[in-house]
This record gives structure tokens, C-alpha cells and sequence, in this order.
């Protein structure tokens, strides 16, 4: 049998498992973080499950590891809730990121099986153990059952000949997979990795090797450890443990043999990670920030690279380096060896242990326009943030970092790239012109009416105050009205050119722009009320928002979801259901002189 089909097996109480069998896989180690975490809390209560083995069961809260979101912060206490009442040990926010943990704890030895709501649980590859990241409902039947469902998958035999080159890291062979892999041709195998040089890599360097495995689409990327690691996983069991290893005459559905001499610097350009390209030809790419971490490149020896770069050094001006060590023990230990003073005296900022980058609103993402170069494990468009993220090594990172563009330790200036200024950005910056008027703004409004029967419809009420980290206008649309009670559907329901009429004081509250621009997002076309909020009614008429008063209007006869037209100069509002008509007050000079002129600007 292969490695995967061996650990498979004897997990499984079978003596044999071949590819495509589906077996019950006995799991040693049932992992939920704070991601997922709480579905899998409300699986486990809504369908009145019992945790099995309290001791095999674990929370670990990396993906937010300050709490600093109210939604992970609000979701991590439902967690800790539940691991109180059922004995569930929880690696809090102070821990780090889990799968490194499970490791660095001998929580997983070698031949050992785990799951997590993580997607990277297969980094466990790198001590020769099976990691699966799972969804919250097979966590939950892992919690309550102890085992899940598995269909073995085939295997592949791929072999590392030749020596590396001296200068590159664990990083730059993962992207040379990636480059000759892509994203697919390993899609569904576990991979075992062997080689004069593979047995000789270090664990750090086996962990961001096996935890890209998924960006390569695989299973899992195995690797068999050698004495030196299973002393180690031995040392942090508590126990002598024992290596699975593949038998020699095991049948692998297809055998690679790979030159690494060949191997060079690589580096994943925007959106792909297996977009790899050699960094000599790449052209100088100015970079706005730098990150190193991650469970690719979080690990001690990833720090200490980053030291020798940095040391005695400073951070090219503008340009932001942020730094998050993947456990509290290895951020402990660069405390111990002096490396946060190195980070800090180059100018970085170091965060505590978790996930950081990878994990939405954490220490690592970027906005607009922003280019980072990034030692994570993904790319994707939105993964990190706005901007655009090229991925490679710590090393990399640290010489770009001090460059000012993407660079390697070879090749750093004796003076950094600086940013354009002043009127030499403003050349370089793409014009942006205002738009002309071609021709006037329709003063006569027809649509479908939504008859609003409330008074005191607060900013609250039409755009909540947990969405207003939301800039982008064209998002706005789906929360209108999200929290006005009996109107939570409004944006689902609502067409462009409807024109919504209320009762007195809408808009009352807070200052904020976006309880306008939801509506011009969504395609309102007008709001009417019989008054409306001070700050409101100046932040409608400067953004070119149709807001119109009237006083009675009763005579109309209005029903919801009734064909209206309305006369913005003339001030008249009629119902073409019935043909009645009656007056409203019209648009001042003042505001349809800024709605002619698309606004206020």
C-alpha cells in the first residue's frame, strides 16, 4: 500500500484499502476553529449530538486572533460557551494558528489522522500524518461520531533528483511545483514526496512545502519523516512514536521524477498562485507592502531568514512590512533571540500569532491599488485584501521590502525605489475628468411606488452601522432596509425606478452617506416623506438623490406597488392608476442646480 492508504487503513479497521474504496476513517485529532467553529456548535444543537471523546476534540481561534471583529469575537464566545459545558480544549486566541499546533503539541504523531475546518489541514503531510480540511457538518458527525466518511484516493510517486540550489528556500521548490503542477493536474491524489534532498529538508521547510498541497489541487503531499523529525514529534507526544512508511512494492497510479537543480526563483503573479514565473523576469515591480507569515511561512526558520536580511536595516520609505509568527511559541522564541527588535528597528509592525494575512480583517490584507508581496499560500482576487499580491519566499519579501520593489537578497539597491510625489504622482496617476452633462436630467420621474406607512425611520433602520467599513457604492444595494422591521426583503424585492414614500422625520440619526447611496445603488429613483432628517436631506440633495416633501397626499388614493409620476420643477405628483393628481413642494434652485449637475462636485 501507498503511505495515505496505509494510514487509511489501519484507522479504518481494514488490513488492505485500495483507491476508490469508501471506508469509516477513524479521526485522532476533530478540529473546529473560529471559522466554522460556531456551525459546527449549531449542527452539534440542532440535531442533539453528543461529543464522543472530549479529549480528541478541539477549538482553535486563529483566523481572528485579536478579536477584533464583532461577528469573530461574538462567534468565538459561542464556542467557548460550548466547550465548557462538553470539556473541548480551546486554543485561544493566544495560541496561534491550529494545524501548526497540532504538530508542535504532539497532538497528531506521524501515521496519525486529523480534520479542521481548515482548508490547509493536509499541511499535516509534512510529519507523514493524514489532515483533512472538512465543512462544519462533517466536523459536527466527526465531534459526535468520531470517524467520517473517506473515499481513498490514488496516489502519486513524485521524486526530487539532483541537488538544490543553495539559495533556494522550501518556498521556491513549492512555487517550482506549482509552475510545472498548475492548479489541477494533481487535482484528487495524495502525493508522496521522496528524494536524497526531501530527506534532508527540515520541518519548517516540509510544512510550507505540504501546505500548499491544496493550491496544487491535491489530497494531501506527503512526506515520510525522517529520525530527526520523529524524534520530535516523539519528544512532543510524550511518547515514542513509530513511521508509517509506503511499502516498496506499492502501486501508485503514476511516478514523476522531477531535476531540482533545475529549479529557480519563483514567484506567483496576481490572482493564481501556479501563475509562477521566474522573479529575474519579472520587471521592477514597486511594492506598496510586504507580509511574511501564514501556516506557508510562519514557522521560526522563516524568521530568522528575515532577520539576517533586515538587520541593521530600514524599510524603504512608504512601503509596510507586517510580520505574524504562526504560534505563540515561535513568536516567544523570536522575543528570546532578538528578532522583534530586528523587526521593529527595520520599521515593521509585528502582530500577534494566527493566520493573520489569509483571514479577512487581519493583520496582512491590503487595499485599492495596493501591491504586496506575500510569502501566504493564496492569491485569489479579494483573498488579502483589494489590492494585488505576488507570492514568494521570506527572503524575498525582506529584500523587496528594503528595495522598494520585488527584488531578491542578490540584488538589493544601495538606495530604495521611492514613491512619486507630489506633482510627479499627479502626472503619473490616471486623470480622472468629470463627467460631463450631455444633456439635462429628466425632471419627470414615472415608477412603481412603495408605500411605507412609518414615522423616524433612522440612518440605523435604512443602512445598519455594522455595514459602514462598505465604500464601494454598488455594495450597498442588498442591505437597504435590512433593518426596518417588516422591510428586511426590501432590497430583494425592490426594481430599479421604484420610488419609495414614507411618514415624517426619515433619516433621522447618524450622519452617514451610505443610507443615501444605498438607494442610487439599489435604482431607487426618489423618496418622498413629510420631512425628513436634517443631515439626511443635505447629504441626498448633494449627492443628486430626488427627495421631495409633501403635506397630504391622501387624496391620491394610493395603493402599494401603484404607477406614479412625478414633477420634480413643477411640483405634482399623480397616480396613473386613477389619474388623480395633487401638489408637493418642488425643487429649490439650490437642488436641482446640483441635480442638473450630478451632485454636489
Amino acid at each position: 500500500m501507498t503511505l495515505i492508504e496505509k494510514i487509511i487503513a489501519s484507522h479504518s479497521g481494514k488490513n488492505t484499502v485500495s483507491p476508490g474504496d469508501i471506508v469509516d476513517v477513524e479521526i485522532d485529532a476533530r478540529v473546529a476553529r473560529d471559522f466554522g467553529g460556531p456551525n459546527v456548535v449549531k449542527n452539534m444543537r440542532d440535531n442533539a449530538l453528543i461529543v464522543k471523546d472530549p479529549e480528541k476534540t478541539f477549538f482553535t481561534f486563529d483566523t481572528n486572533p485579536t478579536g477584533s471583529d464583532q461577528k469573530y469575537a461574538a462567534n468565538q464566545q459561542v464556542c467557548r460557551i460550548y466547550a465548557r459545558e462538553n470539556n473541548i480544549k480551546i486554543y485561544d486566541i493566544n495560541a496561534g494558528i491550529g494545524t501548526h499546533i497540532l504538530m508542535e503539541q504532539g497532538i497528531v504523531p506521524p501515521g496519525g489522522t486529523a480534520i479542521s475546518t481548515d482548508s490547509h489541514a493536509n499541511i499535516l503531510g509534512a510529519i507523514g500524518a493524514f489532515g483533512q480540511g472538512m465543512g462544519d457538518r462533517d466536523v459536527a458527525a466527526a465531534w459526535n461520531k468520531g470517524s467520517v466518511w473517506f473515499k481513498v484516493p490514488k496516489s502519486v510517486k513524485l521524486k526530487l533528483v539532483g541537488k538544490i540550489p543553495e539559495e533556494l528556500s522550501a518556498k521556491d521548490i513549492v512555487l517550482n511545483l506549482l509552475n510545472k503542477f498548475g492548479a489541477n493536474q494533481l487535482l484528487g491524489y495524495s502525493v508522496e514526496l521522496y528524494g536524497e534532498e526531501v530527506d534532508n529538508l527540515s520541518l519548517d521547510d516540509r510544512i510550507t512545502i505540504s501546505s500548499m498541497a491544496t493550491e496544487m489541487g491535491a489530497i494531501a503531499l506527503l512526506i515520510t519523516p525522517n529520525e530527526e523529525i520523529r524524534q520530535y514529534c516523539s519528544e512532543k507526544a510524550g511518547r515514542e512514536v513509530e513511521v508509517v512508511r509506503a511499502d516498496e512494492d506499492a502501486l501508485y497510479d503514476q511516478i514523476i521524477e522531477m531535476d531540482v537543480s533545475e529549479f529557480s526563483y519563483k514567484i506567483s503573479r496576481p490572482g493564481k498562485p501556479h501563475d509562477t514565473i521566474d522573479l529575474k523576469n519579472l520587471d521592477k515591480v514597486k511594492i506598496d507592502s510586504g507580509f511574511v507569515g501564514s501556516c506557508t511561512n510562519g514557522r521560526m526558520e522563516d524568521m530568522r531568514e528575515v532577520a539576517r536580511i533586515l538587520e541593521g536595516k530600514k524599510v524603504a520609505p512608504g512601503v509596510v512590512l507586517k510580520i505574524v509568527p504562526a504560534t505563540t511559541a515561535i513568536w516567544d522564541q523570536c522575543l528570546d533571540e532578538g528578532l522583534i527588535k530586528i523587526f521593529r528597528d527595520a520599521g515593521a509592525l509585528v502582530s500577534n500569532a494566527g493566520c493573520a494575512g489569509c483571514a479577512a480583517g487581519q493583520v496582512g490584507q491590503n487595499g485599492p491599488g495596493e501591491i504586496t508581496i506575500s510569502t501566504g499560500n493564496r492569491n485569489f482576487p479579494g483573498k488579502q485584501g483589494k489590492g494585488e499580491v505576488y507570492l514568494s519566499s521570506p527572503a524575498t519579501v525582506a529584500a523587496s521590502v528594503l528595495a522598494g520593489y520585488i527584488t531578491d537578497e542578490n540584488n538589493i539597491p544601495d538606495e530604495p525605489m521611492l514613491f512619486k510625489t507630489g506633482s510627479e504622482a499627479k502626472a503619473a496617476a490616471k486623470a480622472k475628468t468629470r463627467k460631463t452633462q450631455d444633456e439635462d436630467k429628466p425632471v419627470i420621474l414615472k415608477g412603481r411606488v412603495w408605500l411605507i406607512d412609518k414615522d423616524n425611520i433612522d440612518t440605523d433602520m435604512i443602512f445598519h452601522n455594522r455595514y459602514l467599513a462598505i465604500t464601494k457604492q454598488e455594495e450597498m444595494a442588498k442591505y437597504t432596509f435590512d433593518n426596518l422591521e417588516g422591510y428586511e426583503d426590501f432590497a430583494s424585492k425592490a426594481e430599479a425606478g421604484d420610488i419609495v414614500i414614507v411618514g415624517k422625520n426619515f433619516g433621522s440619526g447618524s450622519s452617514r452617506q451610505q443610507a443615501v447611496d444605498c438607494f442610487k445603488a439599489l435604482g431607487v429613483q426618489a423618496i418622498l416623506a413629510e420631512s425628513f432628517g436634517a443631515i439626511y436631506e443635505r447629504n441626498a440633495i448633494n449627492a443628486a438623490f430626488p427627495i421631495i416633501n409633501y403635506d397630504n397626499i391622501s387624496t391620491l388614493r394610493l395603493e402599494d406597488g401603484a404607477l406614479i409620476e412625478l414633477d420634480l420643477k413643477e411640483g405634482k405628483l399623480k397616480n396613473l392608476d386613477n389619474d388623480r393628481e395633487t401638489n408637493i413642494k418642488p425643487f429649490s434652485d439650490v437642488q436641482m442646480e446640483i441635480y442638473q449637475n450630478g451632485g454636489l462636485f
